[in-house]
């Protein structure tokens, strides 16, 4: 770390633990109904959340209008739903299998724009893991013509099983996340994607896959919905897939060995196809994202970002105690606070070199639809934002000796974070299970798949008070009894001063970025650096 960067680290403004407290106490009131987005919570988050940005000292940095910049960025969301019981029938030669939703399939409502489905008698091809990664030389389609055609893909990377190989053995890479594999049959022209769910592979179970695919379903309004969508988008059990393989005259285990390889080629299931039929529902909602902005004294065009999303899950099921209101103390109330109190201090300190936004987005819990959005129709340019700094879910207990990040990626806006945390007497701890996609499941995603180095920091649990054991005890409880459930709910036992020590730490390296010509980039052998080079240029 260099002199300059060091001074910086030490010189990071204190934080306020009755601020970040507060902040999280009134967001997830009662009162804020659970911040579901387009419903009235979402109007009362955002007059909220922006009436702490100016007080903090921001200017607004969201949608123009008459030339100016409004506090909010309009998210236009896609809302599809299965209408009734979808009619799906698997023919196996001259026997047709009627197969039940949310039991031997999991099908998804389109997200292509279709208002009805009438497949008839598609041809099912194996494809292996559905990958193609050029600069791992990798290619599981070799040039086979899928239009018309059902691709069924095996969940996670080639190399997950055996632990070593050209995808980071146990980690999971973007290739084996299942949205990639949606989106790569779509470009290839599929029709359709059955995706076999295994439960180590996927690291969740089939309830898990049911619950979360069977519902309505969410994305952003795109201009070109099936280039990013086949019209069937499914999982299928793991019995069902061998069942298919056998009556092919196959044999799913060795074919899954010889798609873990280099050489394996597409295969046609003989004899085989699948119907689908039903009808959908879709609408349009519109949601905001907020946006705060200081705009850079040197280099106004060139960005950092620091983003938290507002939304939880709004008013739903009742739990034990009749509670419907889904608080979302924690997640993510707590990010969002970080970003109002991020907000203050760089509005107090001299004005930064580079443009400093505070993205606090919309239906992260949708699917990030909110930060998706944004990196699609980018307010400021992607190829000359430096990095995101992501804030989901932060620990208001005391403060750890240790910090993570999701996931297991390999750039340099890490190599900064581990750099400047030592000045603070805090250590990198990584992810503990990088096979389970952390990295895909938090907003900064949506920029990294895109190039922009991004990275979601999480709170450690080594902690000062108690070590790993107090922390890990306190993690535990949290996703048992609290995570995604009515009781995610305020403390007065919170001390926030973990909290309060972790945003010195992030301000330290937001405002070194911001203070520098540094632009941080991904190792060479990221999934995420062709892209990321690809617009070199535009950072000359």
């Amino acid at each position: 770390m260099s002199a300059c960067a060091a001074a910086q680290a030490t010189d990071a403004p204190t934080f306020s633990p009755e601020r970040l407290s507060a902040d999280v106490k009134t967001l997830s009131s009662d009162a804020f109904e659970g911040r579901g987005p387009a419903t009235p919570a979402e109007t009362k988050t955002i007059d909220y959340v922006v009436a702490q940005m100016k007080a903090a000292g921001l200017q607004p940095g969201g949608d123009l209008k008459d030339g100016k910049r409004s506090w909010t960025q309009a998210v236009p969301l896609l809302r599809s739903e299965i209408v009734g019981a979808p009619k799906l029938t698997l023919a196996l030669g001259d026997k047709h299998e009627a197969l039940t939703q949310g039991e031997q399939i999991a099908v998804r409502a389109p997200m292509d724009g279709s208002t009805s489905v009438a497949i008839a008698d598609a041809p099912l091809v194996f494809v292996g893991y559905g990958v193609e990664a050029p600069e791992r030389h990798w290619d599981d389609f070799k040039g086979v013509d899928l239009h018309g055609k059902i691709a069924v893909v095996l969940i996670n990377d080639p190399d997950f099983e055996t632990g070593v190989g050209d995808f980071g053995g146990k980690a999971m890479t973007y290739y084996g996340r299942w949205t990639y594999k949606y989106e790569e049959a779509a470009r290839k022209g599929a029709l359709g994607v059955l995706i076999v769910h295994e439960t180590a592979p996927a690291s969740y179970g089939w309830a898990t896959v049911k619950n979360s695919n069977t519902n309505t379903m969410f994305d952003i309004v795109r201009d070109q919905p099936s280039a990013m969508h086949p019209q069937l988008e499914a999982w299928i059990q793991r019995d069902l897939a061998v069942a298919m393989f056998k009556h092919a005259g196959l044999d799913f285990d060795a074919l899954k060995k010889q798609a873990q390889t280099r050489a394996f080629k597409p295969v046609t299931l003989k004899g085989e196809s699948l119907s689908a039929s039903f009808k959908v529902d879709k609408s349009v909602i519109t949601s905001h994202n907020i946006v705060g902005r200081i705009e850079g004294s040197k280099h106004p065009e060139q960005t950092v970002i620091y983003s938290a999303h507002w939304d939880h899950l709004g008013v739903g099921q009742p739990d034990a105690k009749g509670d419907r209101i889904y608080n979302g103390a924690v997640d993510n109330a707590t990010g969002t606070a970080a970003l109002i109190e991020l907000g203050r201090a760089f509005a107090h300190a001299p004005r930064p070199e580079r443009s400093v936004v505070f993205l606090n987005v919309t239906a992260e819990e949708k699917g990030l639809l909110g930060s998706e959005y944004y990196a699609a129709n980018p307010l400021y340019p992607l190829a000359t934002t430096a990095g995101v700094l992501n804030m989901d879910a932060l620990d208001p207990h005391g403060p750890a000796r240790n910090f993570t990040i999701s996931g297991s990626a390999k750039l340099g806006l890490l190599d900064d974070l581990i750099a400047d945390a030592k000045q603070y007497g805090m250590s990198y701890t990584a992810d503990p299970k990088p096979e389970a996609g952390h990295f895909f499941r938090s907003d900064h995603f949506s920029f990294a798949k895109r190039g922009v180095p991004a990275i979601s920091f999480g709170s450690g649990n080594d902690w000062v008070n108690g070590g790993l054991k107090a922390g890990k005890a306190a993690e535990d409880e949290y996703v048992v009894k609290h995570y995604h459930q009515p009781s995610d709910e305020w403390q007065a036992s919170w001390s926030f001063t973990g909290m309060a020590r972790d945003l010195q730490l992030l301000y330290a390296v937001g405002s070194q970025l911001a203070n520098s010509g540094q632009w941080p980039d991904w190792s060479k052998d990221s999934e995420f650096r062709g892209i990321r080079d690809a617009s070199a240029a535009e950072r000359k």
